[in-house]
């Protein structure tokens, strides 16, 4: 049960780093952006890419542990 709030808050702080990383790097390559007259369509599938391989590491570094 204590593990819990532990686990919360290192996900938390990840979870802050990479919405400081995201705002700062901004748009990665491969990010699609569709603008016409008023309408956007923005799908970052690159930023989605890489994000799914880091939680994917963590998880499976974290699962490890249990």
């Amino acid at each position: 049960m204590t593990e819990l709030p532990k686990l919360l808050m290192v996900l938390g702080g990840l979870l802050l780093a990479a919405g400081f990383i995201m705002h700062f790097v901004g748009r990665l390559p491969g990010d699609i952006l569709f603008k016409k007259g008023n309408t956007t369509f923005y799908f970052p599938i690159v930023t989605s890419i890489i994000i799914s391989i880091v939680l994917s590491v963590l998880f499976s570094i974290f699962g490890r542990f249990r």
